[in-house]
């Protein structure tokens, strides 16, 4: 990532934007029952194809820091609710 938060081109762009999403959970800049920005939102402020961002959601899926609300979006998982780490 470079240092203005964008993506560097030199690694997997979703992985990257994994990897921002998921600092800013981890963070409580994203917080509990937060919904996680769009698709389209991310799609912009990135310039990143759709496919890109639905490869970083399905990471954060699998790791249990997100969860999907059908017909309401992606929203942080309570603490409580992740698997455990480590």
């Amino acid at each position: 990532m470079s240092e203005e938060g964008g993506l560097d081109r030199g690694q997997p762009v979703y992985a990257q934007l994994a990897a921002i999403l998921r600092q800013r959970i981890l963070a409580g800049e994203l917080e509990p029952g937060q919904q996680v920005p769009s698709k389209s939102e991310l799609r912009d402020h990135y310039g990143v194809a759709p496919g890109t961002v639905e490869r970083a959601f399905a990471l954060l899926r699998a790791e249990g820091l997100v969860e999907d609300v059908r017909g309401r979006g992606l929203f942080v998982m309570d603490e409580d609710d992740r698997p455990p780490t480590g």
